[in-house]
């Protein structure tokens, strides 16, 4: 299969054509020659340069659009997916109010360090012992409250710079990947019931013993890289968490 990115691309032999072109098309983005917001090629010219069928083509496009990779827009063509702060907010907070809106807080406030990681750090984000992560602690509210406490962990080498932004901002994976090419693809996220200690009671403006929410979140850029992992204390006395299946 031809192409001008087979010298640096490898991809296994016995993969489904297809997902071989897959492969071959999502390291394009992945190594920027593809840009967030880029139009792409139509499927007849990448058939055309990959020597496959425009079938072929078409399967691995449309795996790419289901995961959120690239958008197709009516009459323009398919774009690389680009993120704002509300297509984050929306694809990846899944909490909702008591008459079923969904929840958008904000940022109450935030502080942020370079620190060396923790065992637990560096066990869910792959790091090496003595690697340093910027550590976020912040409170986002909702409707005039306290929401949200969150602890975020990123690595350091991924996101230079990050702590001395001036204003930590309120959605991080448009940031990401427009300040520093990082690109999250998905994720898992673990949820516990438990109750506000001291600590959680101060944070979030409730009564020490009131349930609270923990969510404990791992983020992927390609290739299952964790790029952020995040651990969130939530008061949901008068919300939801929801997610659509399927």
């Amino acid at each position: 299969m031809a192409g001008q990115d087979d010298a640096t691309t490898t991809v296994p032999a016995l993969l489904p054509l297809y997902a071989q072109v897959k492969a071959r098309l999502v390291a394009r983005i992945q190594t920027g020659d593809w840009k967030p917001g880029q139009l792409i090629p139509n499927e007849f010219a990448l058939a055309d340069e990959l020597g496959v069928s425009q079938g072929t083509v078409r399967k691995a496009l449309g795996e790419m659009t289901a995961e959120q990779l690239l958008v197709r827009r009516q009459g323009r063509g398919t774009f690389v997916q680009q993120h704002t702060p509300e297509s984050m907010l929306f694809r990846f907070f899944n909490f909702h109010d008591a008459v079923g809106e969904p929840i958008s807080p904000e940022t109450l406030w935030a502080k942020a360090r370079v620190c060396v990681a923790k065992p637990a750090e560096r066990s869910r984000l792959r790091l090496a012992a003595g690697a340093q992560v910027v550590r976020i602690s912040r409170v986002r509210g909702h409707g005039g409250r306290p929401f949200d406490h969150e602890t975020i962990v990123v690595p350091h080498d991924l996101f230079p710079g990050l702590a001395e932004t001036p204003e930590i901002p309120n959605t991080l994976y448009d940031h990401f990947q427009q300040v520093y090419a990082v690109t999250v693809t998905g994720g898992e996220e673990k949820l516990d019931a438990v109750v506000a200690g001291e600590r959680e009671a101060g944070w979030l403006d409730v009564a020490a013993g009131s349930p609270l929410l923990r969510v404990e979140r791992t983020m992927f850029s390609f290739d299952e890289k964790p790029v952020e992992w995040r651990l969130s204390v939530c008061a949901v006395a008068n919300a939801r968490y929801a997610v659509r299946l399927g």
